[in-house]
């Protein structure tokens, strides 16, 4: 790595330490972690996440969309059976990467147009995930568990591309496209593993995002993470590949 490249490198680590820099609003996603960490009351969790409506309307459609193939019957069909269901963890997961991605639209281009093609790609690797969680039938895994953990798949190319982009707008002028390709590419892994670690996400979002990746051996038959490994190897998508 050369000098600048370290220098660079050195800034944006700094600046994926720094939730405030990477997440749009988190008038919610603040006082909802305080609540989550002190196991708090499900109905403090709950007021805090339908005092944002559009939070709120996301998280009932993100879970109907994972329990698509089921009945309608036992779809949740407001926002608080929705929550009562998923609880406390899935409901941060969903509620943090809405953020993430409300952010996306005051990126600098060529950033706004990298990140919006790598949610794109998100959502591909969820559907097919949950297609074949579905194909599965008798399993235990939970479909929001799988979910969540698939809207995280790539996500150290985001958090990445969203600091380079902020990183742009303090020294008010571009990083070479090359360079930019050049660390993410070098330092995925590490930068991924250093936002999982930095912004306080689950260590299962942790443990079940290396087995999916192929950095760490899954302990039991089945996981969340080892669909998604499917789905990331048939994309090419794995860090380690198989």
């Amino acid at each position: 790595m050369t000098d600048i490249e370290q220098i660079i490198f050195s800034q944006i680590k700094s600046i994926i330490a720094n939730e405030e820099l990477l997440i749009g609003r988190r008038g919610v996603l603040i006082p909802l972690k305080k609540a989550i960490i002190a196991d708090g009351d499900i109905q403090n969790i709950i007021d805090l996440v339908v005092s944002d409506p559009s939070l709120s309307a996301h998280i009932l459609w993100r879970t109907q969309m994972s329990h698509q193939e089921a009945s309608i019957q036992s779809k949740p069909k407001t926002i608080k059976e929705a929550l009562i269901r998923l609880g406390q963890v899935n409901i941060y997961r969903y509620a943090f990467s809405f953020y993430l991605k409300e952010l996306f639209d005051e990126l600098s281009q060529p950033y706004k147009k990298l990140v919006k093609g790598y949610w794109t790609l998100t959502e591909s690797i969820a559907e097919d995930a949950i297609f074949l969680l579905h194909e599965m039938h008798e399993t235990d895994i939970d479909n929001d568990e799988l979910q969540t953990l698939c809207l995280f798949s790539v996500f150290g190319q985001i958090v990445a591309l969203t600091a380079f982009a902020r990183l742009e707008q303090d020294l008010k002028k571009s990083i070479p496209l090359s360079l930019v390709k050049s660390i993410i590419d070098e330092h995925q892994q590490s930068l991924t593993i250093e936002a999982f670690k930095t912004l306080g996400l689950d260590e299962e979002l942790q443990k079940e995002f290396m087995i999916a990746h192929n950095l760490l051996d899954a302990k039991q038959i089945e996981s969340s993470g080892l669909i998604l490994r499917r789905v990331l190897s048939q994309k090419k998508l794995l860090l380690n590949p198989l």
